[in-house]
């Protein structure tokens, strides 16, 4: 991508990659950078600072938890955790179905919307976000909790709120959907291993265990991160997405000697100037020492979200055999680099592109003989068995059954074409009511068929796709999830499905040459007969935009 011009947004933009990453993206002169972090005062100093670097571009501030809906945003968590009413929208957002009203009230989809960035830096770490929010140790007090009796509804509301796996989740399930909307072109994250590149023999640790759980936790959400990446990348219609995951400290923002600040609140100076006796310098409002009144002043390196090290500190995890470091200039040139078209070798997507097991030639050769085994089969025991609902989901039978229906009442693609609706649906209400084995098939694996009245339904001992009218809808929404469907109304679905394949058909016979490799020869022909699979990978070929497009 040429980065002239265009517009970039850094999540976590105030942070120590984000304030690289924004440098270098402004010596690429576009035409704007917006930077995204979690509090105001950051976010403007990084602007500020950047000021020298700017030359022509705009840059523009935002400031707010992209996790979070809008109305949320820029409360403290605490704040949050403290009210009913934002408990209650927060779970809402969380576990609900995923829907155009959650998305809507995303702080993140806002942001994209409103600036339609050509391209996403997200230096945020996601996993320590997450995982730092312990739901381990949640639960063990939620645990005791429920030991004394004493487990109300906001304990449980509290501790489903920091489970990891629903908020990657949802986060995720929004990012993808609104960089599409916002027509973005391409989304690089700076992701994490969570042990900077050691492994379970790393010495550091944030608890008695090493390494602790809250660690693995990081690490594990890092990984499913990455997975789901993966899959944005095998996404028609996504950006094109990149993963650059530095596996060592990242270091350094500044040197520098003043207070010592943790979490961001200086380190109170104390003293205690006579011992006391081991048993009574834990009891109860025990407080043996004295605060001199100053902070805890110190040469430091500060080395971002891992807060300020001392030299000492320093040495010890970037010496050699240690986690040794990587500058946050040199993450920030992958990131350009990979953002301008030319391949780091870095790219954590591209990586598991390379080395993922997918489809193979073998394999094709042995699907075509097992097909024909299984209609060999199929002859022999004079059945046709179209679905028994256990790929699904229950739309697949539908679909499958739907087509099976019409293969048997028209003789090919072009004849159902030229098909009318009322015709079409009045054939196929009279062979499901006289072929028997037909009807109880679809009926035993869990599908309802809907009569062409639509008033009148047969159904069997299990419905996967129940219409209980339960949530106030017409019960006769859920036949478009998974019942056969008989109204004229979805034969004319089919109908116009069928003439689509047709113009397709047309338009390859057009062409001067037919027979290259460019054709597309799975293709459903217009005088084919009607094939229950090839329909149905037709529908979520080109209605669903289900089709692999990375092998």
């Amino acid at each position: 991508m040429e980065l002239r011009d265009r517009t970039a947004m850094i999540l976590g933009g105030s942070g120590l990659v984000g304030h690289a990453v924004a440098r270098r993206l402004l010596a690429a002169a576009p035409r704007r950078v917006v930077l995204v972090a979690l509090f105001e005062d950051e976010v403007r100093a990084t602007a500020r600072a950047l000021e020298p670097d700017r030359g022509r571009a705009t840059i523009e501030v935002e400031w707010g938890n992209v996790f979070l809906p809008a109305s949320l945003a820029q409360l403290e968590r605490g704040a949050i955790m403290a009210s009913a009413a934002h408990r209650r929208l927060m779970l809402e957002d969380l576990l609900s179905e995923f829907t155009d009203d959650i998305l809507h009230r995303s702080f993140l989809y806002q942001l994209l919307l409103k600036y339609k960035p050509d391209a996403v830096v997200d230096s945020i770490n996601t996993a320590t976000a997450f995982a730092y929010q312990d739901p381990l140790k949640s639960a063990e007090d939620l645990l005791a909790l429920a030991a004394d009796g004493q487990v109300d509804r906001a304990a449980v509301e509290r501790h489903v709120l920091l489970l990891t796996m629903p908020q990657l989740i949802r986060h995720v399930q929004i990012l993808v959907e609104a960089l599409r909307r916002a027509e973005t072109k391409a989304y690089v994250k700076i992701g994490t291993s969570g042990t900077g590149g050691m492994g379970f023999n790393i010495p550091y640790t944030h608890s008695e265990e090493r390494p602790s759980r809250p660690l693995l936790t990081k690490s594990a959400v890092a990984g499913a991160q990455s997975l789901l990446l993966f899959l944005l990348g095998r996404t028609p219609g996504a950006p094109a997405t990149i993963e650059i995951k530095p596996t060592a400290t990242i270091a350094w923002r500044e040197i520098g000697f003043g207070p010592i600040r943790r979490k961001g609140r200086p380190i109170a100076l104390v003293d205690c100037p006579e011992p006391v006796p081991v048993v009574d310098a834990f009891r109860p409002g025990a407080q043996p020492w004295c605060d001199l009144g100053k902070p805890l002043e110190g040469v430091y390196i500060d080395v971002g979200e891992n807060g300020l090290f001392s030299p000492d500190e320093f040495e010890t995890v970037t010496g050699l055999g240690q986690m040794e470091c990587i500058t946050p200039e040199e993450v920030a040139e992958y990131v350009a680099m990979e953002l301008e078209g030319r391949p780091t070798g870095r790219d954590i997507v591209a990586a598991l592109d390379g080395a993922t097991a997918g489809p193979t030639y073998r394999a094709a050769l042995l699907r075509a003989h097992a097909l024909a085994r299984l209609r060999d089969l199929e002859r022999q025991s004079k059945t046709r068995t179209v679905a028994y609902e256990m790929l699904g989901p229950p739309r697949l039978t539908k679909l499958l059954f739907e087509s099976h229906l019409c293969a048997q009442i028209r003789p090919s693609v072009r004849a159902l074409a030229g098909s009318q609706a009322q015709g079409l649906a009045q054939d196929a209400h009279a062979l499901v009511e006289r072929d028997r084995a037909l009807r109880s098939h679809i009926l035993s694996v869990g599908i309802p068929i809907l009569a062409p009245d639509g008033e009148r339904l047969y159904r069997g001992s299990t419905v996967v796709v129940p219409g209980d009218g339960s949530d106030d809808r017409d019960p006769r929404d859920a036949a478009a999830r998974g019942w056969v469907d008989l109204r004229p109304e979805q034969f004319g679905i089919w109908i116009k499905r069928s003439q689509e394949m047709v113009a397709q058909a047309e338009r390859r016979r057009s062409r001067a040459a037919e027979s290259g490799s460019d054709v597309d020869w799975t293709a459903v022909g217009a005088d084919d007969p009607i094939e229950p699979a090839r329909f149905v990978t037709w529908v979520f070929r080109y209605e669903d935009r289900g089709e692999r497009i990375k092998r």
